[in-house]
């Protein structure tokens, strides 16, 4: 078992920058890929960014310049930096966790999941 625990959302003004934080405990050993996921009301969960456990990284062609993702595996904590957030960045993010060595952004192969942590812009 492998738990996730999401931290860094809170109220942003636009154009302000934030990390979000997955730190991951339990049975961490292994080659786990992440993944940060965000569900905002209204819509479908979204896929966000995916990080191997050798650092391949993917990111939504929507965010490419603004988010990105990292992993620090000695903290075993994954991180994702938004950049010149918009009101449209708003919602729910979860991290996610899936044992592999490939890099996958579908929710549905994703085995463990935080509760997830609020991002809000709005002036």
């Amino acid at each position: 078992q492998v738990y996730l625990v999401e931290s860094g959302g809170r109220l942003v003004q636009p154009g302000d920058s934030l990390t979000l934080t997955c730190s991951a405990s339990g049975r961490t050993s292994g080659n786990y890929a992440m993944a940060w996921f965000r569900q905002a009301p209204g819509n479908d969960r979204m896929a966000l960014a995916a990080i191997s456990w050798d650092g391949r990284t993917y990111l939504a062609d929507s965010l490419k310049g603004r988010f990105t993702i990292s992993r620090d595996n000695d903290r075993n904590t994954v991180y994702l930096q938004m950049n010149n957030l918009e009101p449209a960045d708003t919602g729910v993010y979860q991290c996610a966790a899936r044992q592999t060595k490939g890099l996958s952004v579908t929710a549905a192969l994703y085995e463990y999941w935080g509760q997830g942590t609020q991002v809000t812009v709005s002036s």
